[in-house]
């Protein structure tokens, strides 16, 4: 459960990757079709019927939302936080940490093509260290440049990535 009341008073989008996705690309849109695969936990898996991806999600008891999933080409992940109730910046620059490694990127809001009037964020990774402590750690806290750290539970995250990378096999990707 996220920790803190400043839950996403900023949106994670960031980049630890040589090339940056097409913001427009990278999250499902509002239209996209999606069909339940599993569930793992706390964490559902589905199918973006439009993108040929999988990505799973996590609905925490206060609202917010994690989502991890792969861009349209797969050649990014992406890890979103959002939630309904945050003053979301345009741009700042944050600093992750998991398990004491620290991660850097630039922070961009999403306000727009979200469900349900959620806003937040995402950061893009091609970087597999920062997926496997997202799997192996219990929390992220992140630090952003203007607001108060939070903390983000990664609890059940392993089990969801293996199932949702074992859902893109199965979908061709």
């Amino acid at each position: 459960m996220f920790k803190t009341k400043y839950f996403a008073t900023v949106a994670l989008a960031g980049l630890f990757a040589g090339q940056v996705a097409m913001a427009s690309d990278v999250l499902p849109s509002t239209d996209s079709t999606f069909r339940m695969w599993g569930e793992e936990g706390d964490w559902k898996v589905m199918v973006d019927e439009g993108r040929n991806t999988c990505l799973t999600e996590r609905v925490f008891e206060n609202g917010g939302v994690i989502q991890m999933g792969l861009t349209k080409d797969h050649e990014f992940g992406y890890f979103g936080v959002f939630t309904k109730d945050a003053d979301v910046k345009k741009k700042q620059e944050i600093i992750l940490s998991l398990g004491g490694n620290l991660y850097s990127a630039d922070a961009r809001g999403k306000t727009k093509n979200l469900a349900d009037g959620y806003v937040g964020g995402y950061l893009l990774t091609d970087n597999p260290n920062f997926v496997d402590d997202v799997m192996n750690q219990k929390e992220m806290i992140v630090y952003p440049e203007e607001t108060y750290a939070w903390i983000v539970s990664l609890d059940g995250t392993k089990k969801a990535i293996e199932a949702a990378r074992k859902c893109n096999m199965e979908a061709g990707g």
